[in-house]
């Protein structure tokens, strides 16, 4: 397990945080995140850290049991082992401790706790809060039309797996990487280092033409899958790899016409920076 260590300033104060490439979770500093809600220096927050684990552990809580430990720097230069939790474990922590800056970090767990039980019952708020949240984050309407398509899409893809029989979740990952691998030439992985995402939805940062590519290997696979009765990660395997071969076949042709490559190193961010600089050009050409 890689971990990438660094150091984030969170209101003028030092959190150690570390990233498992290989888990694609970031690692937060116990004691760190706790003296900064706490208002209290290092020492104090360690002090803190250990009352409040013999208190989670009375209550019952898996928190301090399923809590890690790496090797962070310390405030004197040296590496050690550190109590750390991903983000979701440090969203759960912050509701034991009773702070003035933790209380604003509640209610809008509550809130948002509150939208997601909403959703279920009209999934329809969800398909408006995605909507709002890419316009909000500078996604073109033509993008965010695209977007909403996979999402379809993927559901179709992910729904025949179930029916042949694919139901846990690393093999979901396994068949998805397979299939942007046949079609991109990259893993996942690959594929999100080659645009510098880390937590980051590869979908997300995908152009136009990826999107439209992708649907096209998770369509024609879901089709293949269903033109069979046969069940089982191998036959699923199978449909994926002939799916990704028609959306490869595809991209080579196009980039054969274009004469340009279809992948794209650019993340959102680049190409909203990049679609902006472009407008600012035309628009000083016709001033």
């Amino acid at each position: 397990m890689e971990e990438n260590n660094s150091i984030k300033l969170f209101e003028n104060k030092n959190v150690r945080v570390a990233w498992n490439d290989e888990q694609e979770k970031w690692y937060f500093s116990v004691v760190d995140i706790i003296a900064v809600l706490t208002d209290n220096d290092y020492q104090a927050g360690r002090k803190y850290w250990k009352t409040l684990k013999m208190r989670l552990n009375k209550e019952g809580s898996e928190l301090v049991t399923n809590c890690y430990q790496l090797k962070m720097k310390a405030y004197d230069g040296k590496f050690r082992e550190t109590d750390v939790m991903t983000t979701e474990q440090i969203l759960r922590l912050i509701q034991s401790i009773p702070s003035k800056k933790v209380e604003p970090l509640k209610l809008w767990l509550a809130q948002v706790g509150k939208e997601r039980i909403d959703e279920t019952y009209d999934p329809e708020i969800a398909i408006n809060r995605a909507l709002d949240t890419y316009r909000k984050k500078g996604y073109s309407d033509e993008w965010i039309n695209q977007r909403l398509k996979t999402i379809d899409i993927r559901k179709e893809f992910t729904d025949e797996l179930k029916q042949k029989g694919i139901s846990e979740s690393k093999d979901f990952a396994i068949l998805t990487n397979i299939l942007t691998q046949v079609w991109s030439g990259y893993t996942v992985k690959e594929y999100k280092n080659l645009k510098g995402l880390k937590k980051e939805n590869l979908r997300d940062n995908m152009t136009n033409m990826e999107l439209v590519l992708n649907m096209l290997a998770e369509t024609s696979s879901t089709e293949i899958s269903k033109s069979t009765n046969k069940k089982g990660f191998n036959n699923a395997k199978h449909s994926v790899i002939k799916g990704g071969n028609i959306a490869k076949i595809a991209k080579e042709q196009l980039e054969k016409e274009t004469g340009k490559k279809v992948i794209s190193g650019r993340n959102a961010r680049e190409m909203r920076n990049l679609e902006l600089e472009t407008k600012k050009d035309e628009k000083n050409k016709i001033i």
